[in-house]
């Protein structure tokens, strides 16, 4: 707010006082507290803020992850050194502006018409000329066209030479406004970081550290948890969640703490009544939407409402905001597909959010201990199938097209030269399985088949041992009736001694001549052997293994290395026709129709052969299909009463005006002296501006020219 940097000096007072007060009120202070402010809220914004600390851990590493929870980088914005940086903000603006605005309003007043006439000759501005009237009458007349242009102008007589009260100084101003300006700016400085203060977290803080009030870190019901994690529906400021799912209504939000949460009862209860979703072309939310009904507990009043994004609803003083939507408790209809031998299917139900013990259920070994919890229920999943299709190649060296390769990096920032295919491909199912040692996998299985490009239409059964992880997916092809049956009845019969032989017996008989019976036997034990390592029953250097890779080892450790090539095709060949069979013994046991020899029965074939493979390594004894669900949306409101909301906006207004008044408005002075010379009457103009421009130079040209019939050339040093 001025030219120095130097802050309010006291002369009472210790040295370290008068020292502090300085420090504290000068301007250099407050720009430091700016810089701070600014990096802190660049670390905010690149940080995720709220985070679990599970993901800090997770993206960061332990030690990171540690410090950047002691410092509270996990939340900046309600850190105590950041609201302390912000209370000194405050502090020191204001006394600055105490200490500049007394001088400030003085200026404004001052014409500062006592300046000598020697003083003048010294601007960069000046012009001198010889008028016809009287002193009197041109001074008067140049007040008359100044006032008429909008400037404030004084007039002061004053002795010369040629006698007493022959002199007149004609002063004026334009332009206050500029100093004003700094005064609003830095105003408005102070409002915003008092109105940041006052909706932060600062008064709940205090109620914490002087009202007894502690986070709350355990489970159960809302209505259990006991006054000290509570506060008050009077709570002057909060902003806190509140989910409600559809035909329920809560009346509590959630404040998150760093070390727990804080309840916050509200002087009613919100009922969801509905919830409206609408979704782009890419699966992108594009509506939310919620039709509630808002209860008074004192009056019991109901008020009907309509809140989304950017429109929330106002009730005494509380601002109700769309923030998102979640599930409410859909119920899930499950059907355990068995992964291991010995398991056997079954139903289950439950709802999001809930669990059930599986004691046993499957049959199959660990089913006994295991938890299954049901997560998430999405009804819609929009994938791009737009990449490649089957067959391509991810680099094609035949190709090369540079100017094709230059064009998909220039342009438009939101060009994309990748195709796009997008397609919903219905709902999925989200669930953990927990061990008894409390160790959980996440799973994400899709209702339908879906066709990811090569014909044939497979169930995706995803998994992964932590949610920093990406899911892999097993793919389970779908059989005619558009199901898992016919792959999980290959999959048990695999399983089964009797069935293998069987089904190497079928192979045999079909592929040698019954006139060569010594041939037909050592097909059928090389048959046994690889249909045997390939359903995991055989041990390679010691070790139970299963699939494709059971028959890799075997081949490496007992073929010589210049056969393994020719013998592979054979050994190949081999396992596809006797799984062929075993599909064939499913299909018959189960009273349909064989397999019939053509294109679609070898892409189901081929699938199937890997998803047995893959299969072996399933980290679990079941895999949950969805059947059938009844979706209950919840829609999650942030709630605010923000007394501080109207002292920002204040401050923000204030701060464009001044913002606009320093840039935009020029404070302008001139100094007009007109006195009897040598028998006429002689006129020294000057003028002075608080910045120099080409346009204070043809505004002085002009004005020069005006009042004193100077030329521009005369008007400039």
């Amino acid at each position: 707010m001025s030219d120095n940097t130097q802050g309010l000096r006291i002369q009472s007072g210790s040295q370290a006082w008068r020292a502090g007060i300085e420090l504290l009120s000068s301007m250099r202070f407050a720009i430091s507290l700016l810089t701070v402010i600014c990096i802190a809220s660049v670390i905010g914004t690149v940080l995720k803020q709220h985070e679990p600390a599970v993901n800090y851990v997770n993206q960061f590493g332990p030690f990171w992850a540690e410090l950047f929870g002691a410092i509270q980088l996990n939340a900046v914005y309600s850190a105590w050194w950041f609201l302390l940086i912000l209370a000194f903000l405050v502090i020191s603006t204001s006394l600055c502006i105490a200490r500049n605005t007394p001088k400030i309003l003085v200026d404004l007043k001052a014409y500062k018409e006592n300046i000598r006439e020697q003083s003048l000759k010294a601007f960069h501005h000046k012009a001198q000329a010889d008028l016809p009237e009287s002193a009197e009458a041109e001074a008067r007349r140049i007040g008359t066209l100044l006032a008429g242009g909008g400037w404030k102008v004084r007039l002061q007589q004053r002795d010369t030479a040629a006698g007493p009260g022959t002199g007149w100084m004609v002063a004026a101003k334009a332009g206050a406004a500029n100093k004003i300006g700094y005064i609003a700016a830095h105003s408005a400085i102070v409002l915003v970081c008092v109105g940041g203060l006052l909706d932060g977290d600062l008064i709940v803080r205090a109620q914490m550290l002087l009202g007894g009030k502690t986070p709350y870190q355990g489970g159960g019901l809302i209505a259990d948890v006991k006054p000290e994690h509570r506060l008050s529906e009077r709570n002057p400021t909060f902003r806190g969640n509140l989910l409600v799912a559809e035909g329920t209504q809560s009346s509590t939000a959630i404040l998150n703490q760093s070390d727990g949460v804080l309840l916050q009862d509200l002087p009613f209860a919100i009922e969801l009544k509905k919830f409206i979703v609408e979704h782009y072309s890419t699966g992108m939310p594009k509506l939310f939407a919620s039709e509630i009904v808002i209860h008074d507990k004192a009056t019991g009043e109901k008020t009907p409402a309509r809140v989304e994004v950017n429109h929330p609803a106002s009730y005494k003083g509380i601002e109700i905001y769309q923030s998102s939507f979640d599930d409410g408790g859909s119920h899930l209809k499950l059907r355990a597909a068995p992964m291991v031998a010995g398991a056997k299917p079954f139903d289950v139900e439950g709802v999001v959010g809930g669990s059930t013990q599986l004691t046993n259920k499957g049959g199959g070994p660990g089913s006994d201990t295991l938890t299954l919890e049901f997560t998430a229920l999405r009804t819609i999943n929009v994938e791009n199938f737009g990449g490649a299709g089957p067959g391509s190649s991810g680099a094609d060296v035949r190709k090369v097209d540079l100017r094709e390769s230059v064009e998909s990096r220039l342009g438009a920032a939101n060009k994309t030269v990748t195709k796009k295919e997008l397609r919903n491909v219905g709902p999925s199912v989200t669930y953990k399985l927990r061990d008894a040692a409390g160790q959980a996998r996440e799973f994400h299985n899709y209702m339908l088949p879906v066709d990811t490009g090569d014909g044939v239409p497979v169930f995706l059964l995803g998994v992964r041992e932590s949610p920093a992880d990406p899911f892999r997916y097993l793919r389970v092809p779908a059989d005619d009736n558009g199901s898992m049956d016919g792959f999980l009845r290959m999959k048990a019969l695999l399983a089964d001694p009797d069935a293998r032989e069987q089904a190497v017996r079928r192979y045999v008989s079909q592929a040698m001549d019954s006139s060569r019976p010594e041939l037909a036997e050592q097909l059928r034990l090389s048959a046994s052997r690889a249909l045997a390592l390939f359903a995991g029953q055989g041990m390679v250097d010691g070790k139970p293994t299963g699939g494709l890779q059971a028959v890799s080892d075997f081949m490496e450790a007992n073929v010589p290395e210049a056969e393994r090539a020719r013998a592979g095709e054979v050994l190949v060949r081999i396992l596809n026709g006797t799984l062929f069979e075993v599909a064939q013994l499913a299909r018959k046991q189960a009273g349909q129709a064989p397999l019939q020899h053509d294109d679609r029965t070898q892409g189901f074939m081929t699938q199937a052969v890997l998803s047995l493979s893959d299969a072996q390594i399933y980290p679990a004894p079941l895999a949950f299909e969805l059947k059938d669900f009844t979706q209950v949306q919840a829609s999650v409101f942030q709630v605010a009463r923000a007394p501080g909301k109207n002292i920002v906006y204040l401050g923000c207004a204030l701060l464009i005006l001044g913002i606009f008044a320093m840039l935009y408005v020029r404070e302008r002075r001139v100094w007009v002296w007109v006195a009897p010379q040598e028998g006429r009457t002689h006129a020294t103009m000057a003028l002075s501006t608080n910045r120099k421009t080409l346009d204070s130079d043809q505004e002085f040209a002009q004005l020069a020219h005006k009042l004193i019939g100077a030329s521009p050339r005369e008007g400039t040093a």
